[in-house]
């Protein structure tokens, strides 16, 4: 058997981390048993469906690294292919016409909640041998209802659950296609996943109550049972469900956060499934190591502390050259000037070690790329009489040693030795003339960075304006 999966978000709205993890827990499952991954754009909510929200989804999958083997389908386009199957339910008589209209229809479920039991559909219009139909109503469109199992249980072993018992009463005979002929969701679902031959769906669990629905559409069909697997949710820190407030925002926030996608990836796998201790792994390790065994079920626990540091990690071990590419824009909005100033990669090499995303190594490397403003207070404080000589003699050591990182440290110990002077009291006044600022990581790596000419301008600018 060959393994089949599939993500199938309805585009209501954007891609979340929920849907976002799924979308993983399926992809990787496919991945591990060498199958097929599908994607499947539910989009029969017309009134709730937009384009917006599919480019979304798309963009979010793209940014994740998920990619689909097949795909995507889109629901909307296989109408005739829905239509085609009601016939043929009707035909075998698993479905049926029912002229009950929406307000006939509420009254029953009032009468049931009336009597203390679970509101549902009476089966009037329900065919049965012997049973005389009401007279059809003129004017009237009706929907088709499935012809659900009056008696007995629908169980299935859940993959991630275990068993699971629904009975069959408690299910009425659902709508599958509405007035207009337009098929509804979990007819759809179940449609699509016969024509698509799925092996496992793997969802959130708040599907668990349309699975039985779905397995008695596809016995009626003589579909073969795909397994199921529900996720238990993802909640807030405080336990609460996850919401905007939690960071239950759309994924592609996230890389407009400055978070990497391997972070983001990392992240959402340990989100309710384990492989021992192993807090750090490759999507490589992941697929190998996947296996829904070892799915928690119990709910997740979103910690945005815990994904800064995993995307920190990432950072550390990322190219320095693609870390430029993701922080140059960041940089540009902030009104950063290039020209004269050092190349960007190298600036991120020495910044990386301490962000957590891209705007914040962004920010850290503005000191590169605008012109120093230090405040007047902190100079006075800083750049003290004992330290002006001090200053005017590295500028002159600075103009002839070869410029790196060991000569500048040399001719600073140097310049500290011959005035008396303790590192912090000439590096402090040099981070304050040379970038603006008290707190730099080493200053000898940051005037390497900027390059001989810039330092021993802005040392020579303030030398002349201050002696």
């Amino acid at each position: 058997m060959t393994v089949r999966t599939r993500f199938a978000p309805s585009p209501t709205g954007y891609l979340h981390l929920g849907g976002a993890r799924t979308a993983l827990f399926s992809w990787a499952f496919a991945r591990h048993h060498g199958g097929t991954f599908i994607l499947r754009i539910e989009d029969t909510d017309l009134e709730r469906s937009t384009p917006e929200a599919v480019e979304a989804i798309l963009q979010g999958m793209q940014w994740l690294g998920l990619q689909h083997d097949e795909g995507p389908f889109y629901q909307m386009k296989r109408m005739d292919r829905y239509r085609e199957v009601v016939a043929q339910m009707l035909d075998a008589g698993t479905a049926y016409y029912c002229y009950c209209s929406p307000e006939e229809v509420e009254a029953m479920r009032e009468r049931f909640r009336a009597a203390g039991e679970k509101p549902r559909y009476d089966g009037t219009w329900r065919p049965e041998p012997g049973k005389t139909l009401p007279t059809v109503p003129e004017g009237i469109k009706p929907v088709v209802r499935f012809k659900n199992p009056i008696d007995g249980d629908v169980t299935w072993n859940d993959m991630v659950k275990g068993p699971i018992t629904i009975s069959n009463r408690e299910l009425d005979d659902l709508v599958i296609a509405r007035p207009d002929g337009t098929p509804t969701y979990n007819f759809c679902v179940a449609v699509d996943d016969w024509d698509m031959q799925m092996t496992h769906v793997i969802r959130g669990d708040d599907h668990v109550n349309n699975t039985p629905r779905q397995i008695n559409i596809l016995r009626a069909l003589g579909a073969t049972l795909p397994e199921y697997g529900h996720v238990p949710m993802i909640l807030g820190a405080d336990g609460e469900k996850l919401s905007k407030r939690h960071g239950a925002v759309s994924v592609m926030e996230y890389p407009a956060q400055g978070f990497l996608p391997e972070a983001m990836l990392n992240y959402l796998a340990r989100l309710g499934w384990s492989h021992g201790d192993d807090e750090i792994f490759s999507m490589e390790q992941f697929t190998q190591w996947f296996d829904v065994d070892h799915l928690s079920k119990s709910p997740a626990q979103f910690n945005p502390e815990k994904l800064a540091w995993l995307n920190n990690h990432y950072i550390k071990l990322a190219d320095n050259a693609r870390l430029a590419d993701l922080a140059r824009p960041v940089l540009e909005r902030e009104g950063a000037q290039f020209g004269g100033a050092p190349d960007l990669a190298p600036v991120i090499g020495l910044l990386k070690e301490r962000a957590n995303t891209i705007n914040e190594l962004a920010d850290a490397a503005m000191l590169f790329y605008r012109q120093p403003a230090p405040d007047a207070a902190l100079v006075t404080q800083h750049v003290t009489d004992a330290v002006k000589p001090a200053l005017a003699q590295l500028a002159g050591a600075l103009r002839d040693v070869e410029w790196n990182k060991a000569a500048i440290a040399a001719s600073m110990k140097e310049v500290l030795a011959a005035h008396k002077l303790k590192m912090p009291q000439l590096a402090m006044p040099l981070r304050l003339i040379v970038t603006g600022q008290l707190q730099t990581p080493a200053i000898d790596a940051v005037l390497e960075l900027f390059g001989r000419e810039t330092v021993l301008s802005r040392l020579g600018k303030f030398i002349q304006e201050n002696s």
